[in-house]
């Protein structure tokens, strides 16, 4: 792997900017993933297989990106200690994920990639409130309580 760059750093964020502009622009909509995922799960037929191939295609381009270039591919796990967590534990933070996703009406994709390239205030504040709840977890789970 390679190490941290701000170039890296600027063309995955042109990647990411560029696939979500050709949704809005080709389909119409925003690339919010929890939206995109929960609308999948609903009984509209009409959107189903857009939505469909959109998430199927994010673990087939992880997989493109490891087959083509896995130098680019971060190990996450030479980058993050273990954190050492209980099932139960693992469990109960993907449920607060979700709770947090459906009070900020959307997740970081749609608010953060979208929602603050649209200028949308709505968007703006759940970006700080993103950010002020991932400080607090980093320093509990950093120090504890």
């Amino acid at each position: 792997m390679i190490g941290f760059s701000p170039i890296s750093a600027i063309i995955g964020g042109a990647l990411i900017g560029a696939a979500a502009g050709l949704l809005w622009i080709v389909n119409g909509r925003i690339a919010g993933i929890s939206s995109i995922f929960g609308s999948a799960l609903s009984r509209r037929l009409e959107d189903l297989p857009w939505r469909l191939l959109f998430l199927a295609g994010l673990p087939i381009g992880a997989a493109i990106g490891l087959a083509v270039a896995p130098r680019l591919i971060p190990d996450a796990s030479a980058a993050m200690p273990a954190l050492n967590l209980d099932p139960l534990g693992l469990a109960a933070s993907g449920l607060l994920v979700g709770v947090g996703t459906a009070l900020a009406r959307g997740c970081t994709s749609g608010h953060g990639v979208c929602g603050l390239a649209r200028l949308s205030v709505r968007s703006m504040v759940a970006v700080l409130a993103f950010m002020a709840a991932a400080i607090v977890t980093v320093f509990i789970v950093r120090h504890g309580l």
